[in-house]
């Protein structure tokens, strides 16, 4: 099992060992497992004895972001990077249950954001739980917030290479991004309303200026889950433009095979007919028999795209 613990004293953060940390001394106990199920729970019961609810909360094996009162705090669920391939879940989970006096946080695989946090107890930003579970959700919106206008700037790049001939590559790429923008829009608006649910929470370890944090991060969470939502529509819009594109490029290549099949049709009749070794042909002996076909089957063959031009089919 792998985590840290830290007893913080007047905004000064000293690093304490993890078996020690239940019986530890201070404003406030931060500690943090990164671990599997199993061992987060035993430790969170034998050595923290926190009541059974508040370990299922914090060891679930699916989780979205959430803020639920228990005992005397608060369970919050919050979704960030992590540099570890998760497959179809863009966003790995942080579980935090902070009260009066102390914090624990679970992780199944680290967050990006952790390390920020780390360095903001170390340099001694961190005086009471409110901050830092303020800490997290900052750090968490201020590293999603670029890769959301990534995306938006990669469609944007997708829409002025719209061509009939790109629509093909094109749609590949639309698609990368759609896919990436439901993953990221399934925990951004829950996100959202567990951090606004936890700034309005009237619990006296959150100070004034953590509900302000919190408000601030529920505001940019807001904000990214109204652009991934626009992003996802604009994919879907430009999915279906690329569509019809092909489908038209189809369709005029098919006119084409057709045009020339009906042009080479007759001349085929014709050139296969006087091909036939039998005797009878009208004018097979006479020399200038050869140039009269040839010239039947160039009027045949003007006459053809004569008609079509005149109907507007070839367009």
């Amino acid at each position: 099992m792998s985590g840290f613990a830290y007893a913080i004293r007047d905004g000064r953060a000293e690093e304490i060992d993890l078996k020690s940390a239940p019986a530890a001394v201070g404003d406030f106990i931060w500690v943090h497992l990164c671990v599997s199920n199993e061992h987060a729970r035993a430790w969170l019961s034998e050595q923290a004895k926190l009541p059974d609810y508040v370990i299922e909360g914090l060891v679930a094996a699916e989780t979205r972001p959430r803020c639920t009162p228990m005992a005397d705090g608060a369970l919050v669920n919050l979704r960030g990077l992590t540099e570890v391939d998760m497959g179809t879940d863009l966003l790995a989970s942080v579980r935090i249950f902070a009260g009066t006096g102390h914090v624990y946080t679970v992780m199944r695989r680290q967050l990006k954001a952790l390390e920020a946090v780390r360095q903001a107890v170390a340099v001694g930003r961190i005086v009471d739980p409110g901050d830092l579970i303020a800490e997290f959700a900052s750090a968490i919106t201020e590293e999603l917030d670029p890769v959301v206008a990534d995306l938006g700037d990669r469609l944007d790049v997708c829409e002025t290479q719209i061509e009939a001939v790109r629509a093909f590559r094109l749609r590949q790429r639309v698609n990368r991004v759609r896919v990436e923008a439901i993953g990221y829009r399934r925990f951004l608006a829950p996100q959202r309303a567990a951090l606004e649910k936890l700034s309005a929470l009237p619990a006296d370890w959150l100070q004034d200026d953590d509900r302000v944090h919190l408000s601030s991060a529920a505001d940019r969470a807001a904000r990214m889950a109204e652009e991934v939502e626009a992003i996802r529509e604009r994919a879907g819009l430009m999915h279906e433009t690329l569509t019809d594109l092909r489908g038209e490029l189809i369709d005029q290549r098919s006119l084409v095979i057709a045009i020339a099949a009906m042009v080479f049709l007759p001349l085929t009749f014709l050139t296969g007919l006087y091909g036939m070794n039998v005797e009878g042909l009208p004018f097979a002996q006479k020399p200038w028999a050869f140039d009269a076909i040839l010239g039947l089957c160039a009027v045949i063959s003007a006459a053809i795209v004569g008609w079509f031009s005149w109907r507007h089919w070839t367009r």
